[in-house]
């Protein structure tokens, strides 16, 4: 039965069949041939029972939060303001390109946000002062990965969903990961520019920081507002969300006053739209999630795993050559909500934190987006920036290496997860106990 649920969901993959619908359709047809095919009403249950969650009622309010960001302009003003912070640097706008996507992160929490809405200001620019397109729309791919570590991030609300942990305990475990990435990717802009003549500019006066900086001081508190109203108990995380919403609305009707009714309008069924997928996602993940339990798919998974090595080190590099083959093919949501369920067993008879695997698994499925061949992001980046496919896919693969290498070391070194959230939360009495 699992052997023929992953084979119709990777054949449907394969032919470019919505994940939504593919995963729909493999575990219809699995629960067919399976011995429960006389109760096929237990599908829709499972279903409903997987969406009616308090945790999940986030996503949507963040996802909101997001494109009503976009919609009121903060995308131009963030850029603007890195722009006069970084722009003289070498390989100046690649280095404005990660330093917005840092600030932005912080806002939508979602890499295809950051992709789409920043990426059309950040390719422009880029073009106009002589960077190559395929470069601009490498770099900007690349450093649309930090979007979904560094809180509010719906991927980690989601894998907090799934592996039942604190959504404040992820939030925090994102930022220094998501700002070594962004370190990392600003030293091979360097290296880079090395070798390459890049456009240079000359250093914004100090007044112009400032101004850009008062411009933007409104978008740049945002995350400072919506993580540290979770932080301090004030809010929750679905209260949160909301909160981020009605500061969007609040910034774009009564500060900028940029917020049409046709852009509000535009926010909402994109929200839908997104909302929609997301959870029909979530449903067939969790039908799914039960047919494999009943398969003892997670207990024949570890067991297979333990007669390879007994050795954490190792166990660690396989997931992670794992998580990164289904990530070049399967999408982040689902390909979370795919395997969390499945790795979880095996990963705590290891001893790996919980939350030290959620950015493990967060940023190897993030890679995927720059990845070719179905990396979603670089699709985004075709029509964005009017770039070959061809030519993007091979300018991104210089940049794959500081993401691999900062893979490496959150993986490898569980204290840049594990610090923050230890230091402002204190110890998982959870993990001591064990």
């Amino acid at each position: 039965m699992a052997f023929v649920l992953f084979l119709v969901f990777i054949a449907l993959i394969m032919v470019r069949v919505p994940v939504s619908m593919a995963i729909g359709a493999a575990v219809l047809l699995a629960f067919a041939i399976s011995p429960f095919s006389d109760a096929l009403y237990v599908v829709p249950q499972q279903i409903l029972e997987g969406v009616n969650k308090p945790s999940l009622a986030a996503v949507p309010f963040f996802i909101m939060a997001g494109n009503l960001m976009n919609a009121v302009g903060i995308t131009d003003r963030i850029f603007t303001f890195a722009d006069a912070l970084v722009g003289h640097f070498k390989a100046g706008l690649a280095q404005v390109n990660v330093l917005s996507s840092m600030i932005f992160a912080g806002v939508s929490g979602a890499a295809v946000a950051d992709c789409a809405g920043l990426g059309a200001i950040e390719i422009k620019a880029m073009r106009e002062r002589g960077y190559k397109p395929e470069f601009a729309a490498a770099i900007t791919v690349c450093s649309a990965v930090i979007g979904p570590l560094i809180p509010p991030s719906i991927g980690l609300v989601i894998y907090a969903f799934l592996a039942q942990q604190s959504v404040e305990r992820m939030f925090l475990a994102g930022v220094v990961p998501g700002v070594l990435v962004g370190v990392t990717l600003m030293a091979c802009n360097r290296i880079l520019a090395t070798r390459h003549d890049f456009p240079t500019q000359a250093r914004a006066p100090l007044k112009m920081v400032l101004r850009t900086a008062v411009d933007g001081i409104f978008a740049l508190v945002a995350p400072a507002i919506i993580v540290g109203s979770i932080l301090t108990g004030w809010v929750t995380a679905t209260e949160a969300g909301v909160l981020a919403c009605l500061y969007a609305i609040a910034l774009g009707v009564f500060v900028y006053r940029t917020l049409t009714f046709a852009r509000l309008w535009t926010a909402l069924t994109e929200t839908m739209l997104m909302t929609s997928v997301i959870m029909i996602i979530i449903g067939f993940s969790i039908a799914m999630g039960w047919l494999l339990a009943i398969d003892q798919i997670p207990q024949k998974l570890g067991e297979t795993i333990f007669a390879l090595t007994d050795d954490k080190n190792v166990f660690l590099g396989l997931v992670l050559i794992f998580v990164l083959l289904v990530g070049t093919v399967v999408e982040g949501v689902p390909a979370k909500l795919l395997l969390v369920p499945m790795l979880l067993p095996v990963v705590d008879s290891y001893g790996v934190d919980r939350v030290h695997f959620g950015l493990i698994i967060q940023l190897s499925l993030l890679m995927g987006i720059a990845t070719p061949p179905m990396g979603i992001g670089l699709y985004i980046m075709v029509e964005v920036g009017k770039v070959r496919f061809e030519k993007v896919s091979l300018a991104v693969l210089p940049f794959l290496i500081p993401l691999m290498l900062a893979l490496l070391l959150i993986t490898y070194v569980p204290d840049l997860v594990l610090w923050l959230p230890n230091l402002v939360l204190g110890p998982d009495v959870s993990i001591i106990s064990k």
